[in-house]
This record gives C-alpha cells, structure tokens and sequence, in this order.
C-alpha cells in the first residue's frame, strides 16, 4: 500500500507543466458507499472539466480535486481543513453520502528533472508532474481506495458463506427456506458486476497510451497499489462466494423437492386408507 505523505506543497492550478522549488506533491483518496452521476455533479461544479470517467475542478487556494463514479474523491495538494470544506460541499449537492470507514488512501509524488518514473519507498519521484500525469496518480489512487471498500465487502461475503457451508457440513443439510440465499447470490452477483463495470481496474488510461513517460508511471503505479492482483483476488473470491451459495442452494431446492414427494405419498396412502375404510 502507498506509504503516507512526506510533505505538502500548494500548486497553482494554472502552473501544470511548471518548475517548483518544492516539488512535492500529496495525493489524498477518500471513498464513499455510493455511486456518483458525474452529469449530475458537473452542474455544482462549472469550472469542472468532465470526461466519462472522471470530473475534476481547481481550487483558488491551489490544488485539485477529482470525482470518480465508483464513489472517490482524490485531492492532489489541498490541505485537510479544505478538503473538509470540499467534502461539505459535495455532501451538500449530493445529501444522504456515507462515507466509507477507514476507505483511504494517501500518496506522494516527487518532482526531479530529468529523474525516470520510479517508485521507491512508496512515493513516486518523475521529472515533471503535469495535469494529464497528476489525472492518472489521482484514478489509480482512487482506484485503490475503492478496492478496499470491496475487499471489506466481499471479506464479509466469505465469512458469511463459510457459516453457511460449515452448517451443511455439520448438519448435513439446510434450512428450506431459499429465499435468503437467494438475496444473498444477487448481492455477491450485484458487486460482481459493479466492480467489472465500474472500476474498470485493468483499462489503461488515455493519457498512458498518448505519454510514453506516462505509461511507465502508470504501470509503477499499478504495481505499487499491486491492483490487478487485487482485483483478481477479488474476482475469484466473488466467483467462489457465487459457487458455494449455488451449491447450496441448490441442496436446499433437493431437501424441500425430497419433502414435497413425501407429502405426495402421505397423502396417496391417506387416500388409499380412506378408500379401504369406507369400503
């Protein structure tokens, strides 16, 4: 995982391909539960410049702020009580957010002229950090952020698939009802394909395939947030969640076919039995 921040250094939002005398950089990644509808917020955000994947603005002060659909927020050198002020605000056009606990990451970016991208020691150090550069740190930082939030989820998943796959080893069998179970492979089907269709973990960004000095710095960063691994993890922890909830399920639909075919032959010997009785 990304190493904390060494230092903070406002920029001018307007100075993106500039020569700092502090050329230290702090990016801040903080993740909600809920999706956001960049559409939606670019109209509280009119100095925002938008694309599919991402909306960011400047900040007077300096620094910027980037919005994700999967639910992050990353700052790139805005201090904490204006990041605060930023949250507020977003909490304000979008009411009702939860914050996800402890779904945070933090990063440093270090300038050095004529430096090759490389990360050593968890902060990243590159010749010149321009808008397109800090873009991409922003989304594989936010990325990150994202991941833990559904790692948590998927974990809780696993836990609560092993009680019930530890019950039927114990017991032998299920309860009937299905109903629960069925809730339960639509939740783990559902974050599936949120994680597929939303994170988009293994796309590699516009800016990597244009900047030569980018995509190295693109895959340094993949390799530090070690993502791809992490969404495969994922991948087969969700596939191995879906299978065992199937598996049994499908015990549970046999158990309840075993008990209607009982009942059908109870009932065949009641009629059997009555029909003798009465004659």
């Amino acid at each position: 995982m990304a190493a904390q921040a060494r230092g903070q250094h406002r920029i001018d939002p307007s100075e993106y391909n500039r020569d700092v005398s502090a050329p230290q950089h702090k990016f801040v990644a903080v993740a909600f539960v809920e999706n956001f509808s960049l559409r939606e917020l670019a109209t509280h955000f009119p100095t925002g410049r938008r694309n599919p994947h991402e909306l960011a603005y400047a900040l007077p002060k300096g620094g910027e702020v980037f919005l994700y659909p999967f639910g992050a927020v990353v700052f790139c050198d805005v201090p904490p009580h204006q990041r605060e002020e930023e949250l507020s605000r977003l909490r304000s056009v979008r009411p009702g957010l939860t914050m996800a606990q402890v779904y945070r990451e933090e990063f440093s970016v270090r300038e050095d002229a004529g430096a090759v991208p490389d990360v050593s020691g968890g902060v990243l150090t590159l010749d010149k950090l321009t808008l397109e550069r800090s873009s991409v740190i922003a989304l594989t930082v936010g990325q990150s952020a994202a991941m833990e939030y559904y790692e948590r989820i998927v974990d809780e998943m696993f836990g609560r698939t092993d009680e019930v796959v530890d019950r039927l080893e114990k017991q032998g069998t299920v309860q009937l009802g299905t109903r629960s179970l069925h809730r339960f492979i639509g939740a783990a089907m559902g974050v599936r394909n949120e994680v597929v269709s939303i994170l988009h973990l293994l796309d590699r960004p516009d800016a990597a395939w244009e900047d030569p000095g980018m995509d190295k710095i693109y895959g340094e960063l993949r390799a530090e947030f070690d993502l791809v691994d992490r969404y495969q993890a994922l991948e087969q922890k969700l596939r191995g969640v879906q299978d065992a909830l199937e598996l049994v399920l499908d015990v549970a639909r046999d158990k309840r076919i075993t008990l209607l075919e009982l009942i059908i032959v109870a009932l065949i010997l009641m009629e059997l039995v009555l029909s003798v009785w009465r004659h």
